[in-house]
């Protein structure tokens, strides 16, 4: 959600019980505006909280012109202070499908994945690495994955240009209250993987200035995301089952959207035995 839109977005998506207290919300109105001047971002997303055993992540986004680009990503465990975090790698991303429980709170503490699962210890072995993980390193894998599976955006928000490059949509200005409750109107804002399986029939309909990235409606498994009217009818408000804590939520007719996570960077498992 935009840093500038903060107290209005979290009090929209704060129904489902989540938030920050008035502390931590002062301190991000101060921090994050000095964290785009410094690091001369053209605009700063709160991502959202990373609940841990002993202390929390918070994470913000930095974004330039292009905003398909690979963002860039800070943590703070004060909202004030602020550490930029490394680019996912498939290692990392490989890696943390192995850690499981919950966070500690420390970026240092290191993962024995030699106690966690012996396969994995024996080929980083192999390989002349230790069998070890930062908190820090499954931080970073933990948000990618996030912001792959659920991060999303509504339809005609975004428009690719002839360039490739994606940029905000200044005609862009809300969806109708009946197309808002569609999962079809809502696109993951991550590279596509289902449009390119796309037949030239079922692609000759789309838009390809605004159409450029795959529809919420197709998601595995069917059921994993909660669509509800909050505040009257005036708000939509989706939450993803498969990481518990993602609202998203949208102002029908205007431009206000947005999404946060607060929860414990633990996928849900189980939900294919739940629907």
């Amino acid at each position: 959600m935009e840093a500038q839109s903060l107290p209005v977005a979290l009090a929209l998506v704060a129904a489902g019980g989540v938030g920050l207290s008035p502390e931590k919300r002062a301190a991000l109105g101060v921090s994050l505006p000095l964290l785009q001047r410094d690091y001369r971002f053209e605009r700063v997303w709160f991502w959202g909280c990373i609940q841990g055993v002993r202390g929390a992540y918070y994470i913000a986004q930095g974004l330039g012109p292009d905003r398909a680009a690979p963002r860039s990503r800070l943590y703070s465990l004060n909202c004030v202070d602020w550490s930029l975090l490394t680019p996912a790698t498939k290692e990392m991303l490989a890696l943390a499908e192995h850690v499981k429980g919950r966070f500690r709170g420390d970026p240092s503490f290191e993962y024995n994945l030699a106690e966690i699962n012996t396969g994995v210890s024996d080929r980083l072995f192999e390989g002349g690495k230790e069998p070890v993980m930062k908190e820090e390193a499954r931080l970073i894998a933990t948000i990618e994955q996030i912001d792959r599976a659920v991060g999303i955006v509504p339809r005609g928000a975004f428009v690719k240009t002839p360039l490739g490059s994606v940029l905000e949509n200044r005609h862009f200005e809300g969806l109708s209250l009946t197309e808002a409750k569609k999962l079809s109107s809502y696109f993951h804002f991550t590279k596509p993987v289902n449009l390119k399986n796309k037949t030239l029939l079922e692609k000759a309909d789309l838009d390809p200035s605004t159409d450029f990235l795959d529809s919420l409606e197709h998601d595995i498994p069917q059921g994993s995301w909660s669509v509800q009217l909050e505040k009257g009818g005036t708000v939509v408000v989706l939450r993803s089952l498969l990481w518990l804590g993602l609202t998203f939520y949208h102002v029908p007719m205007t431009k206000q959207f947005g999404y946060a996570y607060f929860g414990t960077g633990e996928k849900n498992l189980d939900l294919p035995f739940m629907l």
